[in-house]
């Protein structure tokens, strides 16, 4: 079961206490900036996690303004779709999770922070490729600052080039299942408080395990990015 830590107390407790009941996530960005994209991102996380844990979500976005551009900048980034909230109780929820920049909003209820982000390249966002940026903001735990630079960001490139094609590669070899140990140690990680970080250091792992098939590291890649959404299966079917 997911756990997050919650602001108002520091510990961890379950995200949705009621098996399978209906959760609200709500995304509180203050501003279009760095910070508030990764309220954005963080939020998005939590919506798959929960999903794939089986339980339904209805996810809000809760800002005072510029939605439009704050959409824009989120679908970019790979984020999925929020529908706009003011607060307000709607489909008998069980759980209702706000996702907050630390020293912003307060609102009543569980409340998930995210610490600050810093663009220190030019370009960023507007000219880095999404994907990378979003998988460098994915190394960094969610509550320690970012800053994401020009190095930061050629090496999220070059791993998603690296994991995209192989993904396309291992796909030609006979499909094989998640092995359990590994599909236990990515829930393990994303579910202790959504550890991105270690997520992505299981998958580098299970790209250079030796004994394991090519087809079960298709699937083990695959089964993550359902929740990191960096689409690695995008080079499937492309030429070798």
């Amino acid at each position: 079961m997911l756990r997050i830590t919650d602001a108002r107390t520091g510990e961890l407790v379950d995200a949705a206490p009621a098996r399978r009941g209906l959760t609200r996530v709500e995304a509180h960005p203050r501003a279009l900036d760095p910070t508030g994209l990764r309220v954005l991102l963080a939020a998005d996380l939590l919506v798959r996690a929960l999903e794939l844990g089986g339980t339904p979500v209805w996810a809000l976005l809760a800002a005072e303004g510029r939605h439009a551009e704050l959409r824009a900048a989120a679908d970019a980034l790979g984020i999925r779709p929020f529908e706009d909230g003011d607060g307000a109780a709607g489909l008998g929820e069980a759980q209702v999770l706000h996702v907050v920049d630390e020293g912003g909003a307060e609102p009543d209820g569980l409340r998930v922070a995210v610490a600050p982000a810093t663009w220190a390249a030019p370009g960023v966002p507007e000219e880095a490729d999404q994907a990378a940026l979003r998988l460098a903001l994915l190394t960094h735990p969610r509550n320690a600052p970012a800053v994401i630079d020009a190095d930061a960001l050629e090496r999220a490139g070059d791993t998603l080039r690296r994991w995209r094609g192989a993904v396309a590669d291992w796909a030609r070899r006979p499909s094989r299942p998640v092995p359990d140990e590994v599909r236990a140690e990515l829930r393990d990680a994303w579910e202790d408080d959504l550890d991105t970080a270690a997520v992505l250091g299981a998958l580098r792992a299970v790209e250079t395990d030796p004994d394991l098939p090519d087809g079960a590291r298709f699937e083990t890649y695959a089964y993550a990015d359902r929740l990191l959404g960096l689409d690695l299966a995008r080079d499937l079917g492309h030429p070798a």
